[in-house]
């Protein structure tokens, strides 16, 4: 459900969404043009391109690409769920499928849940009991994952590993709606690997490897510290004032306690609605704002940023 401080600041987004730009979702649509073209024109060039500028051109495009996916989830730019589904299941970042993406994060839009283990899909917090019970090893690796350089290194292998326990047990337990889903992503990815090693000079496993893995690695650092423990659900979520680089890659989710309190609303016109309500975001969010990527990495690259364990669960 959408938060609004008073009727002049509903007024405001409403003006927001009537105006051409936000009707059309051009901005969207030229995103989503941007990102098939340009992997197609990479793939169908890095021959001339080589190896490795064809890396450095595609991670980027692969962290913007899981961002739109999270766009057309949202309901842009169309409010068709099933054709939003279409323009966003290609699988260029190959782990997750669009619709196990979409499924468990509107779930993970529950505020009243936020961080809550086991019932939160995207808490990074385990429970009293999971953590009492975890090995050293395992416990060394949470308190790893708790830093910007250990999330960057191991979050990604991390979310794999428990994306793989998790949907196995589906398909043990004979899921159809798991079946069906794996079956078809894995038959278009089995589809763009086979379109890779045939028009482009990538390795399948360097693909698979050296650019969906580090792209992943690199999304993981927006979702570093999104969202904290706190009595108040308003209060679990980050506002964090980034640079221009990071805020394009993400689309403007570093913004995130607005994203939340206004889900429906397009990326594009996040920092224009926080811009105009600053001090009552940072009051409402109870002073949960973090001035951009650099201060996380000065303040926590090789440090913990808090317990892996929940405080109240």
């Amino acid at each position: 459900m959408s938060h609004y401080f008073d009727a002049a600041h509903r007024q405001h987004i409403e003006t927001l969404r009537q105006r051409f730009t936000a009707r059309s979702d051009w901005p969207t649509w030229l995103l989503l043009i941007g990102v098939y073209g340009g992997w197609f024109a990479i793939m169908l060039n890095s021959h001339w391109l080589g190896r490795g500028c064809s890396t450095v051109l595609l991670i980027p495009l692969l962290v913007l690409w899981l961002s739109v996916q999270h766009e057309l989830l949202h309901g842009h730019p169309t409010r068709w769920i099933r054709f939003n589904k279409i323009l966003g299941y290609a699988p260029f970042a190959v782990w997750y499928p669009y619709t196990l993406y979409r499924d468990s994060h509107l779930l993970h839009h529950r505020d009243e849940d936020l961080t809550v283990p086991g019932v939160d899909p995207e808490s990074r917090y385990l429970t009293r009991g999971r953590w009492q019970g975890s090995s050293l090893f395992e416990r060394s690796l949470h308190w790893l994952n708790k830093t910007v350089l250990g999330r960057f290194a191991i979050g990604a292998p991390l979310g794999l590993l428990a994306l793989a326990s998790e949907e196995l047990q589906r398909l043990k337990n004979r899921e159809r709606q798991a079946w069906l889903m794996w079956l078809t992503h894995g038959a278009f990815t089995l589809l763009m690997l086979w379109f890779i090693a045939r028009y482009s000079v990538l390795p399948v496993w360097h693909y698979l490897l050296l650019i969906s893995v580090p792209a992943l690695s690199i999304a993981m650092i927006r979702s570093y510290y999104e969202h904290r423990p706190h009595a108040q659900p308003e209060q679990r979520t980050v506002l964090n004032e980034a640079g221009w680089p990071w805020r394009w890659l993400f689309l403007n989710l570093n913004f995130h306690l607005v994203h939340h309190d206004l889900p429906g609303l397009a990326w594009y016109d996040l920092p224009k609605v926080y811009r105009a309500n600053r001090e009552q975001w940072v009051a409402r969010s109870g002073g949960f704002l973090v001035q951009g990527y650099g201060q996380l990495w000065r303040e926590h690259g090789v440090s913990p940023i808090d317990s892996p364990e929940h405080p109240y669960h």
